[in-house]
């Protein structure tokens, strides 16, 4: 599961003091030095329980005329402080079920429910509220190849928690698992979220937890959805560029991107099915398993 670290600091810091620490030090989880440090800044910026209240009381009095899209989340996310190059800050609402926004949008509008991992490490603070619960899971990253429905030996349920207030927890990435669940009232947590220039090439996973498996990749790039738009669009210098991305590019998921184009422009099963069956001697087992699963679908 997480890890808990355990800070003891009485002292407030506002946002900004905070920010400008983080980038002074640098925000490095896997280093205890800078995950202690990073952690006891969080601490102090939780101490402080009018700053978030007041941000948001600006924003609703500007009206969000300084919304900007830098906020790749869903409308449940206030960032606070935008990616630098090594983390950037968030606060998380998280309503209870009984809520109307949880009622109103549903439970997959908070990730309620889906059993994930994160390509990213962060730090997070339990600030308002009792917290929402978790099932907490671990399993091994480099064991798994990543494709749909792949069995998972490793994965291992760990307990049943909640991000209480006060209580700070490091989500490792690639290792920790969760099956989020509502709070049981209306909470809110902060959040340093580390960023890497290869975050974007690494693979976050939902899981099957009642077979064992790995259910889908839900980490999608903007490169993946460029290729598919200009694949459509049928000019030649994109499916040059598809069929060569098919079958050289380093990342596995987007060789099956490329693929997945290339397929979608066949309208005939014959033809989509020799297409898949060149895919699954290409040399990704993953691109191969994947390929499997779409002739099987065919038939």
């Amino acid at each position: 599961m997480p890890r808990v670290i355990d800070v003891a600091d009485g002292r407030k810091a506002s946002l900004a003091d905070v920010g400008a620490a983080l980038a002074a030090f640098g925000f490095d989880p896997e280093q205890d030095e800078s995950l202690l440090h990073a952690a006891t800044w969080l601490r102090r910026l939780g101490n402080d329980q009018t700053f978030l209240g007041d941000i948001l009381i600006a924003e609703l009095a500007q009206r969000h005329r300084d919304d900007v899209l830098d906020n790749a989340y869903g409308p449940q996310v206030i960032m606070l402080a935008p990616p630098n190059g090594q983390f950037f800050i968030r606060a998380n609402i998280w309503p209870a079920a009984s809520d109307y926004m949880a009622r109103a949008s549903g439970g997959d509008a908070f990730v309620l429910g889906l059993p994930h991992d994160h390509n990213f490490n962060f730090l997070t603070l339990g600030y308002f509220g009792p917290g929402y619960w978790s099932d907490y899971y671990e399993y091994d990253y480099q064991a798994v190849t990543g494709y749909c429905g792949e069995a998972v030996p490793s994965l291992k349920f760990i307990e049943r928690s909640r991000l209480k207030q006060g209580k700070i927890m490091l989500y490792r990435a690639h290792r920790d698992v969760h099956a989020q669940g509502a709070a049981d009232s209306l909470s809110v947590s902060l959040n340093i979220m580390q960023t890497t220039g290869a975050q974007g090439w690494l693979d976050q996973y939902r899981f099957d937890l009642e077979r064992g498996e790995i259910g889908g990749i839900i980490s999608p790039g903007p490169s993946e959805a460029f290729l598919k738009v200009a694949v459509a669009l049928g000019s030649a210098e994109a499916l040059d560029l598809a069929h060569r991305f098919a079958r050289q590019h380093p990342s596995d998921r987007l060789r099956l991107a490329a693929w997945d184009a290339l397929a979608g422009r066949e309208t005939e099963v014959a033809a989509r099915d020799a297409l898949w069956r060149d895919a699954e001697a290409a040399g990704s087992r993953l691109v191969a398993m994947e390929a499997k699963a779409r002739r099987a679908e065919l038939v």
